[in-house]
């Protein structure tokens, strides 16, 4: 064998046992994660995509047979895509639009207000039908619930102390911009979406597809 023939192949030899190395010591980590349970997820930050992964967590949920329960705070109105879809597996998943809108479109706060509670009761009861032997679901996406949340439309305590009393295994998916730190507190799981770039910036609209 040549010269670079052997480097190379001292290369690959060298690549291969740091892997070795990299999984042995992954597999040791894994090891020690035992615990199963229902995870309070946010998806929050000022970036794109926040319901998104939501939704995406939803289409994984049902690809592995579970119930999904969802409850839009904000969204009502709008016809979306990722709604069509969701709503071909009836057997799987309740989707219930409860929102009129962001509050500076309604322009009435007693009316958002009205619409955050109503959504909140039908959020409780999808929780709480999910305790005994027989849950409704395995996973409740809670979408925008944040919004309403930082404009007051909801006692914070009263929510966070509720979904933190959640049925052990169910997990309770939250999305909006400006989470609250008592909720990020509460939380199992945050993720915060920054935005880098975005399209609307230059004078691009939202469109089909890739915002609804």
């Amino acid at each position: 064998m040549s010269e670079t023939g052997d480097r190379q192949e001292d290369a690959f030899a060298r690549a291969n046992e740091k892997a070795r190395k990299k999984k042995a010591a992954r597999d040791k980590i894994l090891a020690t994660k035992t615990i199963e349970k229902g995870l309070l997820i946010v998806h929050t930050g000022k970036g794109k995509g926040k319901s998104t992964a939501a939704f995406g967590l939803a289409a994984r949920a049902i690809g592995n047979g579970m119930r999904v329960g969802i409850v839009q705070f904000v969204k009502g109105k709008w016809e979306t895509g990722e709604r069509a879809v969701l709503e071909r597996f009836p057997d799987q998943v309740t989707i219930r639009t409860m929102g009129e809108g962001f509050t500076w479109e309604t322009q009435d706060r007693a009316r958002d207000i009205a619409a955050a509670e109503r959504a909140w009761e039908v959020s409780k009861e999808m929780i709480d039908a999910c305790r005994g032997d027989n849950p409704a679901y395995d996973m409740v996406i809670l979408d925008e619930l944040n919004i309403v949340l930082r404009y007051e439309h909801l006692d914070l305590e009263e929510v966070v102390s509720f979904l933190e009393g959640r049925p052990r295994d169910l997990h309770v998916v939250v999305t909006g911009r400006n989470a609250k730190d008592r909720l990020i507190e509460a939380a199992d799981l945050v993720t915060e979406m920054t935005q880098i770039k975005h399209p609307f910036r230059a004078g691009v609209k939202a469109q089909k597809g890739i915002e609804f």
